[in-house]
């Protein structure tokens, strides 16, 4: 295991209730040393009074070892001292995206039936996407359950396709993987920073984000405004060497950006969450003149497979200590226990249809090269149908979609025929109804050039703005599409 005190194993409880290792891995370093970001720096020792201090209000509200915690929060330093104390007691911490509706936060709660909660006084609405946030407390003792299973995290996948899954990580397996990321060539070192845009709430910010960098001891800072402007102001902010943590939503972002300034510090950035198109990775090295990484990864395993250079590309290296193989076209990872949890709701999708005899289904088309070992992540195993008897990739037929001049973003579906959402740049969507429709007939035409006759749309649908997940995936649920198609400016197809 990673970074541990000579003669101190990991806890053998099983991953759960033993806090030793929020201390030994995650909160060691020198009192004065900078480790967090976010309007100032935060020093170890103020992070670690921090903890202990929300510690002492979690254990007032009736948190003891063995119990349950759900974080409603933003990202915040709020968020990081809460989770972190939760874990110190020995409970277990659920995750819950501020971006959540009422409605939505209530239903997992529901789901999750936590025994205390930790929610913002002053919710954040609306405003432009920040980094972070300010957060003030409000905890709430409910009667609740305690923890069912051995697990210190709870998270919701990301519902891109349809209702979220419960998904419960122990102790032991975050240690893993903070020992996977260790043993990588690419990822910042001690010393070194990152700058996170990805949220801390989900898999990559907070395991390859924020449990890295507190672990590794490398500085981890937030940007206030997450626009170009902003996250380049914040890698500009220190000298040190600089990697920039995101999706591919943040690496558009940055590359159809104004010129940016001369960076020496940025080293390079990695990206997760799904696939780059090719067009938009050499974009970005040109521009910036670094590094761009792939990360692949899921909210029940974290870090799977990467090419952090971008030396392999389109194929990755498993990360150390995972197994995968290719059956029936769909990639399958070796876990030793099912990660879905139930917590009482009805049986899902998830489960059995997702895990058994020791192998997780990943639902993601690849293939695993017998000669070298790296995989190809080829996209979602559904975006493989048949028409007429002919193949069609829809994730081909979506790349080709977005890559045309005005198209901001695009999902495709197969539906009676297959379909396509998709939104336009600003510039391009001006002109009012016509000038839309002239794009719109543009469009076809060059999907008519560029994809084969059964292969194109049948139906396009322009929206204002393509819906995307809390973790800047777009949504690919037909009734949350329609619904955005119903609310634009001009929603006949």
């Amino acid at each position: 295991m990673p970074d541990l005190p000579a003669g101190r194993e990991l806890p053998d409880l099983p991953g759960l209730l033993d806090p030793g290792w929020v201390d030994e891995i995650l909160l060691r370093g020198p009192d004065a040393e900078p480790c967090l970001f976010f309007e100032e720096p935060v020093r170890r020792a103020e992070l670690r009074q921090l903890v202990r201090d929300r510690q002492a209000e979690l254990a007032a509200a009736g948190l003891r070892r063995g119990g349950s915690l759900a974080l409603c929060l933003a990202p915040s330093l709020a968020l990081v001292a809460n989770l972190l104390a939760g874990w110190r007691i020995g409970a277990q911490v659920a995750l819950l995206d501020h971006r959540l509706t009422a409605f939505e936060t209530e239903q997992a709660l529901a789901r999750l039936d936590p025994q205390v909660v930790v929610s913002a006084a002053d919710p954040v609405v609306g405003g432009p996407a920040r980094g972070f946030h300010t957060q003030r407390e409000l905890v709430t003792a409910r009667p609740g359950r305690p923890a069912a299973g051995p697990h210190a995290l709870v998270q919701l996948s990301s519902g891109s396709t349809g209702p979220s899954k419960i998904i419960g990580r122990t102790a032991a397996d975050l240690v893993a993987e903070l020992d996977r990321y260790a043993r990588l060539d690419g990822v910042p070192r001690a010393g070194e920073r990152m700058v996170s845009l990805a949220s801390t709430v989900h898999v990559l910010g907070l395991v390859g984000g924020l449990l890295h960098c507190l672990h590794a001891r490398v500085r981890l800072a937030f940007p206030g405004r997450v626009t170009a402007d902003g996250i380049l102001a914040t890698v500009a902010a220190a000298p040190e060497p600089t990697t920039l943590l995101g999706v591919p939503f943040h690496l558009e972002l940055l590359t159809w950006a104004a010129a940016p300034p001369r960076l020496p510090q940025l080293t390079g950035m990695t990206t997760g969450g799904e696939l780059v198109r090719a067009e938009v990775h050499e974009a970005f090295v040109d521009r910036y003149g670094v590094r761009l990484g792939s990360m692949y990864g899921m909210t029940e395993v974290g870090v799977i497979a990467t090419d952090l250079f971008g030396a392999h590309r389109p194929e990755l290296t498993p990360a150390p200590g995972i197994r995968l193989r290719a059956a029936d076209g769909e990639l399958l990872i070796a876990r030793e226990h099912s990660p879905y949890l139930d917590l009482g709701a009805p049986p899902t999708a998830a489960g059995p249809a997702r895990w058994a005899d020791g192998w997780l289904r990943t639902k993601d088309s690849g293939a695993v090269d017998p000669r070298t070992g790296r995989v190809r992540v080829l996209g979602r195993l559904d975006s493989q149908v048949s028409i007429g008897g002919l193949k069609v990739d829809l994730t081909e037929v979506e790349h080709t979609l977005a890559a045309l001049p005005g198209v901001s973003a695009a999902v495709v579906l197969l539906g009676s025929s297959i379909e396509a959402y998709f939104a336009l740049d600003e510039d391009a969507g001006a002109g009012g109804p016509a000038g839309r429709a002239a794009r719109v007939a543009r469009i076809e035409a060059q999907l008519a050039e560029r994809l084969a006759a059964y292969k194109r749309p049948r139906l396009l649908h322009l929206l204002d703005r393509l819906p995307r997940t809390a973790t800047g995936k777009p949504v690919r649920d037909r009734t949350v599409l329609a619904a955005a198609r119903a609310e634009s400016r001009d929603p006949a197809d």
